[in-house]
C-alpha cells in the first residue's frame, strides 16, 4: 500500500478523499481511503445530506487496515477534515501507532480548521486535537494561510515572517497555500533551512477542494522522489490547470475527471523560486 488517506468524503463532487484519491491513483499509487464524514455534497450547496461518521466505525475500519498489515507497508499516511472530537481521538491514536510501527512512514497532516471569510468551521475541541496532538506528529503540514496563523498563534505580516515561523515548527516540509500577493496567489514550501514559492494568477472559482487536491498532488510528486521545490511546482501547476478549466465552465465542482490529463501534464507550468531573506539555516 502506498497511501492511507483519512478525511471527508462526498458522493457528488470533489472534496476530501473525493478530490485526493483519484489523482493519487492516476499517478500509480494504491490508496486506502477512510471517511471521517460522508456527505451527499459539499456544504456550500443550498442543501446537504449525510453525517459525521461514528467514531467507533472509523476505529473499526482503521483496525481492519491494521489486520491487513497496512501499517507496516504504507509509505504515506494523510489526514484531512476530522468531523468530531471523538474521531480526532481515534485518528491521533492511529497515527501514533502507525509511526511507532513503521519508522519509514511519512505523515502528512492537512490541519483543516477554517479559512478567511467563514473563520473556524470545526469545533474548538477538534482544533485542540489537531494543534496539540496531530501537528506534533506530522512530518509534512499543508495548512492554508488562515490555518497557518492559527498553528503559530499569530498573523505573519510578510513572507519572511511566515518562513521564520514555519521553520520554528521544525517540520520536514510546511506547505502554506493561498498566500495573497496583489494580482497573484502564492504557495510557499518551507524546509528547515530553505524555502520556495510559486505564484500563479489569482482565479476566482466557486468550486471547493483545491487544498485537498494540492496536498494529493504534492504527495504524489514526493512519492515519485521529486525534491520539494519541484514537487511544489508540479502540484501548484496541476491545481491551477484544473481551476482554470473549472472557471472556464463556471463549474461548482472541480473539473477533475474530464480534465485529468492536465493534472500531470498541465498546459502551463509555474516554476518555483527560492524565498530570499528571512530564511535561517539549521
Amino acid at each position: 500500500m502506498s497511501v492511507i488517506s483519512i478525511q471527508s468524503q462526498v458522493i457528488h463532487g470533489h472534496v476530501g478523499n473525493s478530490a485526493a484519491v483519484f489523482p493519487l491513483q492516476l499517478a500509480g499509487f494504491e490508496v486506502a481511503a477512510v471517511p471521517t464524514v460522508l456527505l451527499s455534497n459539499h456544504p456550500a450547496y443550498p442543501s446537504v445530506k449525510g453525517r459525521v461518521m461514528d467514531a467507533g466505525l472509523v476505529a473499526d475500519l482503521l483496525a481492519g487496515l491494521e489486520d491487513r498489515g497496512l501499517l507496516e507497508s504504507t509509505r504515506v499516511l494523510m489526514t484531512g477534515y476530522i468531523g468530531s472530537a471523538e474521531i480526532a481521538a481515534v485518528v491521533v491514536d492511529f497515527v501514533t501507532r502507525a509511526k511507532a510501527r513503521n519508522a519509514g512512514l511519512l505523515y502528512v497532516c492537512d490541519p483543516v480548521m477554517g479559512d478567511f471569510g467563514p473563520g473556524f468551521y470545526v469545533k474548538a475541541e477538534v482544533r485542540e486535537a489537531i494543534i496539540g496532538q496531530l501537528v506534533p506528529l506530522a512530518d509534512i503540514l499543508t495548512p492554508n494561510r488562515f490555518e497557518f496563523d492559527a498553528l503559530v498563534g499569530r498573523a505573519s505580516p510578510d513572507t519572511s515572517a511566515l518562513v521564520a515561523a514555519a521553520q520554528a515548527l521544525g517540520k520536514r516540509v510546511m506547505l502554506v497555500t493561498g498566500s495573497p500577493a496583489e494580482q497573484s496567489i502564492e504557495t510557499i514550501a518551507v524546509e528547515r533551512a530553505a524555502a520556495w514559492r510559486v505564484a500563479t494568477p489569482a482565479l476566482v472559482t466557486k468550486a471547493s477542494g483545491t487544498g485537498d487536491l494540492l496536498t494529493a498532488l504534492f504527495v504524489a510528486a514526493t512519492l515519485k522522489g521529486r525534491a520539494t521545490p519541484d514537487a511544489l511546482a508540479d502540484a501548484v501547476s496541476g491545481v491551477f490547470a484544473i481551476i482554470e478549466a473549472t472557471v472556464a465552465q463556471d463549474g461548482l465542482e472541480l473539473d477533475l475527471v474530464r480534465q485529468s490529463a492536465r493534472l500531470f501534464t498541465p498546459p502551463r507550468r509555474f516554476a518555483s523560486g527560492p524565498v530570499s531573506g528571512g530564511v535561517r539555516g539549521i
